[in-house]
């Protein structure tokens, strides 16, 4: 199907498990199509796809209707059978959400309402119940999903790699798409690659490569470090599965969570700071052309005017051990902070728009001959797969169309 001057058919810049799943849903469909996946570092998923928090998502939280919905129920149940299709580590112990005082059960209920409207199995537990699957937690009402899941997300991004070609060290510093001529792109290494269609998933840098193709994404990637502990052995016994807190719709993140994954390690967290690098795994990680930049961007200081007090609190939770079990007890009433072990941090790609609004759902952009995905926060690893197929088709449409 390639034909000169073009190097492949479809280039696929980033090896995170959205464009792993892209380039497996392209072949899919296309057999005889020519994809070439072009990664910047060594390895697939080094960064958001092998550092969150393992959880397979079942749809319950999201707004009825919004791509998030729609694609993380599917594709939880996918990816749970994918990972058993393989010999991937993953088990479905399913969450409980706690309401830890009487002004969030509505909140709790609002909750049950929306998995039911997204077509989630949902249940309302009593304390006995709560006490025989969770007997540690603290509530006065709480709900079972039972279609949460855990999974291996790095074996997962591995196993794509087997069936695709992948090259690593190749990150796109040039991008030049013109009707009727293709993609060409540049690489760090000096490197060309042609191609007739390229699509962007690059995570902390979707924003950027949108630009570099000549697509004003019309948002910027602010990152949030996502930072996580993990229970010692006495406290992690105190856990059986994953317990949540019912999320605050006024807030931006969910808040400190427990987890338990699937080689029986519990972890608590994240606790969600502004980070001062795309990459700024360590408050020492700085850039500070990055930094000022992001202070510039409008919508940050917008962004920080409307949510300082929470932003207060969870740097506060990220200085002080004392705090951030505080914030676990509010779950798990018998944990201490001696219990708190450090873990990996994660940094999560925001997009954030100009009025200072956290862009909730999926978003993508398209260019002459590119797909780009400008945003695919959580639950984007739980749904890899129909984010995959709705990148393809549009992918393969730009293919059609010339």
């Amino acid at each position: 199907m390639t034909r000169a001057p073009y190097d492949c058919d479809v280039l696929v810049a980033g090896a995170g498990i959205v464009g792993l799943a892209t380039a497996h849903a392209l072949r899919a469909a296309a057999p005889r199509l020519r994809v070439v996946v072009v990664e910047k570092e060594a390895g697939p998923a080094r960064h958001q796809s092998g550092r969150n928090s393992g959880v397979v998502h079942s749809g319950v939280a999201y707004r009825p209707g919004s791509l998030k919905a729609r694609l993380a129920v599917a594709g939880g149940a996918e990816m749970l059978a994918y990972c058993a299709e393989h010999g991937i580590a993953h088990a479905r112990p399913g969450k409980v959400v706690l309401a830890t005082t009487s002004e969030e059960v509505p909140r709790l209920r609002e909750l049950a309402q929306r998995g039911r409207a997204n077509g989630v199995a949902v249940e309302e537990l009593s304390p006995r119940r709560l006490a025989a699957l969770e007997p540690h937690v603290r509530a006065v009402a709480a709900l079972r999903v039972p279609s949460t899941g855990v999974c291996d997300f790095r074996a997962v991004a591995a196993r794509l790699t087997a069936d695709l070609d992948v090259r690593y060290g190749a990150a796109v510093t040039v991008v030049d798409q013109r009707p009727g001529r293709g993609v060409a792109i540049g690489t760090e290494a000096g490197h060309v690659l042609r191609a007739r269609a390229l699509v962007t998933c690059a995570g902390l840098y979707g924003d950027r490569l949108a630009r570099l193709a000549g697509v004003e994404p019309g948002l910027r990637i602010i990152p949030f470090r996502g930072e996580y502990r993990t229970l010692a052995p006495r406290a992690a016994r105190m856990v059986r599965g994953l317990v949540y807190p019912v999320a605050d719709p006024a807030l931006p993140f969910l808040g400190v969570h427990l987890t338990r994954g699937t080689d029986g390690t519990v972890h608590a967290g994240p606790n969600a700071v502004p980070a001062p690098a795309r990459e700024g795994y360590r408050w020492s990680a700085v850039d500070p052309a990055e930094l000022v930049s992001t202070l510039r961007y409008p919508g940050t200081r917008r962004l920080a005017a409307r949510y300082w007090r929470t932003g207060a609190a969870e740097i506060r939770r990220s200085l002080s051990p004392a705090a951030f079990a505080a914030a676990v007890r509010r779950l798990l009433p018998a944990v201490e902070a001696a219990d708190l072990l450090p873990a990996p941090a994660g940094v999560r790609a925001q997009a954030v728009l100009p009025d200072g609004t956290l862009l909730d759902d999926f978003r993508f952009a398209e260019g002459p001959h590119s797909v780009h995905v400008l945003n695919a926060p959580s639950p984007a690893a739980t749904a890899a797969f129909p984010i995959g197929r709705e990148i393809a088709e549009r992918t393969l449409r730009r293919l059609a169309g010339g």
